[in-house]
């Protein structure tokens, strides 16, 4: 399952690309966000891998992410591997004419499991999951606006 989703931010790439890469900001722009551990001590790079925790209701789950390509602020690639679900995520930042950055993320799920034959009907909702932090972000960059106020 591959998809792509694009928005348009109302400031610098700099400084798009400087909160993105900040894992104190995760918090205000990824709901259910609850904590990053390193699991290998060192600058973020390609190759840096981090143990994410997210809480959906009442379930946390955990999530392995490792950067795959860190070349900002044009580009960073990363995996996201948990239970019964792969992701490889593009994230490509593009300075435009008129100082505003276009964030495109491609985004390729694979499932395993019982999640295998659920794959139909998790398109939209991955989607649409993916779209919304995306605009989260945006609101958070552009007006200071944090999904912890929701």
């Amino acid at each position: 399952m591959k998809y792509t989703t694009r928005v348009i931010i109302n400031q610098p790439l700099e400084l798009v690309t400087k909160e993105y890469k900040s894992r104190k900001n995760m918090k205000h722009w990824q709901k259910g966000f609850v904590s990053v551990e390193p699991l290998v001590i060192e600058e973020e790079k390609t190759g840096t891998t981090v143990k994410l925790i997210y809480r959906i209701g009442k379930k946390e789950i955990e999530v392995t992410e490792t950067i795959i390509l860190m070349d900002l602020p044009e580009s960073i690639h990363r995996t996201f591997d948990s239970k019964n679900i792969y992701n490889i995520q593009e994230n490509n930042f593009e300075k435009l004419p008129n100082g505003s950055t276009k964030w495109t993320s491609t985004n390729e799920f694979r499932f395993s499991g019982s999640l295998k034959f659920m794959k139909p009907f998790l398109y939209a909702a991955f989607k649409n999951k993916s779209y919304m932090q995306m605009q989260n972000f945006k609101v958070f960059i552009e007006d200071g606006k944090s999904v912890l106020m929701d």
